[in-house]
């Protein structure tokens, strides 16, 4: 305990200076509790204000996908190279080291697989996130499809959950069996996610891709999709950030490039420096000569 005498008497108030209250760089995220900004501050670049994430949670529905055979040759050695990284709770644990010290957007929905019915899925325990260290819950949102109500209770759980422990939810938007992949489909089904209570949603490209994130009051994040040859993938990138994404969320666009770590240095060209398609490209080119 410190002894009160001879205790020299604070002199440096600074009165005449009020207190600097900045507000949050994240769209939507200003009145967050203090732990969910500190983890989306991690997963968002606070300079730029965007994300390049690395997908990897194909498995969980596709099982071992081109390019996802040995995560352990060909995922473990791009994690450095990305801003966080979004996978399961089983490759997190059996593949990545701890030690490489990323944010985790954790796959927190899991269900059905590519060989029946998409979509009808269930969540983790909050705890074992928790335990896992997760920045972002990561759930599907199937607006549209027969699973609509429960892919919806899953995020109001997520988001529930996660507010208790400070975590804040991503929900990815499916795509419904029966709905066009266009800006009022995807609009409905953002804002859908984010007014029920997701901190950051995930989404497709499509024409019209503003008004899909103007009309959302968080983040919205890319989502790669299929695989595309380079220059059209680096397009798409940079087309979403002009109108309006705070960053990509990429997977087989980058495993199942001709040089993944070049083409995840070209999307981060893209995404936090404002390259050109062009440019980025040019770029891939020549790393992959060099990497």
């Amino acid at each position: 305990m410190a002894d009160a005498d001879g205790n020299k008497e604070s002199v440096e108030f600074h009165t005449n200076i009020p207190q600097k209250t900045e507000g949050f760089f994240l769209k939507g995220s200003n009145s967050l509790e203090w732990g969910m900004k500190d983890r989306l501050a991690r997963i968002f670049n606070p300079k730029s204000g965007r994300t390049v994430m690395l997908a990897f949670d194909h498995g969980y529905i596709m099982g071992p996908t081109s390019g996802l055979e040995r995560m352990d040759l060909t995922i473990v050695p791009l994690i450095e190279h990305a801003d966080c990284i979004m996978c399961t709770r089983g490759a997190l644990r059996s593949l990545v080291p701890p030690t490489i010290n990323k944010p985790v957007s954790l796959r927190y929905s899991a269900g059905t697989t590519v060989l029946t019915e998409l979509n009808d899925e269930c969540t983790m325990n909050i705890e074992e996130a928790v335990r896992l260290n997760a920045s972002l819950l990561a759930v599907m949102v199937a607006v549209g499809d027969k699973f609509e109500g429960v892919t919806m209770r899953n995020l109001t759980h997520a988001v529930d959950m996660g507010t208790r422990y400070g975590i804040p939810t991503l929900g990815v938007t499916a795509i419904g069996k029966d709905m066009a992949r266009d800006s009022r489909y995807l609009s409905m089904a953002a804002r859908v996610c984010a007014e029920n209570g997701a901190h950051v949603v995930k989404t497709y490209f499509c024409e019209g891709f503003d008004k899909v994130a103007a009309s959302c009051p968080v983040p919205i994040v890319l989502a790669g999709g299929k695989k595309l040859p380079e220059l059209d993938a680096l397009t798409m990138a940079a087309k979403a950030m002009d109108q309006g994404a705070c960053g990509v969320d990429m997977g087989r666009n980058v495993f199942q490039s001709e040089n993944p770590v070049a083409m995840l240095k070209a999307i981060k060209s893209v995404v936090h420096e404002n390259e050109t398609p062009k440019k980025a490209f040019e770029m891939f080119e020549t790393l992959k000569n060099e990497l």
